[in-house]
């Protein structure tokens, strides 16, 4: 396939039974060496508060953090489809939810991210009456780390995993085009991917999504402080750069 990538065409994959690989860019150089691999989808994280920003979580990123790395991300013209997360507090409301999705969209983005279920339910309908594509996050979500105490793995109980089964049903009837599953637990995992028609995309959720997203900086090694466990550490490269910067300094 040689055309643009369309949520349409995400969604469509589950269906012809394609796996769909997906990671996180912030910049122009990183969107275009994505797309020039082939990812089909790119998404612009608020993951980016800490592996870019320095943050030691996602909820201080602001709306206009959001916009200026979108705007960046999006003049790499990818044929991948494009698109950011709604961060901290800008989907609070259903007014705040599309007014924000619409400054993403008018960014660059190509669609929008947020954490959630049926709890924001009246905010992705408007986003989507808005013409706005959404894809759903369950799971661990990342922008209530504070309240939670850290980073849980959910669906270890029988209250958690009919919820994530309710909510992944009620986003896939809204009219989602994929879904997030952050660190669920791979059996529920699999049963959400089996339960609903649109693709779920793992991230420390086991083998039995639609697909896989990943932090790129993390999957390649450069992340700053830490590497997540259920990352594969296939490549380091922040160790290559090291011995490259010291081999260029002995030349100076």
């Amino acid at each position: 396939m040689n055309s643009k990538i369309t949520a349409e065409t995400v969604r469509g994959m589950k269906g012809r039974g394609e796996k769909i690989a997906a990671l996180t860019a912030y910049d122009f150089p990183m969107a275009k060496l994505l797309d020039e691999a082939s990812i089909p989808l790119i998404l612009v994280g608020d993951s980016l508060g800490m592996v870019v920003l320095g943050h030691p979580d996602t909820t201080r990123v602001t709306m206009a953090e959001m916009e200026h790395h979108v705007r960046a991300a999006a003049r790499a013209r990818p044929r991948a489809l494009l698109g950011a997360d709604l961060p901290f507090k800008s989907c609070d409301t259903i007014e705040g939810a599309v007014e924000n999705s619409r400054r993403l969209v008018s960014a660059g983005a190509e669609f929008v991210k947020a954490e959630g279920g049926r709890a924001i339910l009246p905010q992705i309908r408007a986003i989507l009456s808005a013409g706005v594509p959404f894809c759903g996050h369950l799971g661990m979500l990342p922008q209530h780390v504070l309240e939670e105490g850290g980073y849980h793995v959910k669906g270890k109980n029988e209250q958690e995993h009919q919820e994530l089964l309710a909510d992944a049903r009620a986003l896939a009837d809204a009219g989602a085009f994929a879904i997030v599953l952050e660190l669920v637990t791979p059996p529920v995992a699999r049963e959400i991917s089996q339960a609903v028609a649109v693709p779920t995309l793992g991230i420390g959720s086991g083998e039995g999504c639609d697909g896989q997203i990943l932090v790129t900086t993390d999957l390649l090694g450069l992340s700053p402080d830490r590497i997540p466990r259920h990352v594969k550490m296939n490549f380091n490269l922040a160790d290559r750069i090291r011995a490259a910067l010291a081999e260029w300094k002995q030349t100076v």
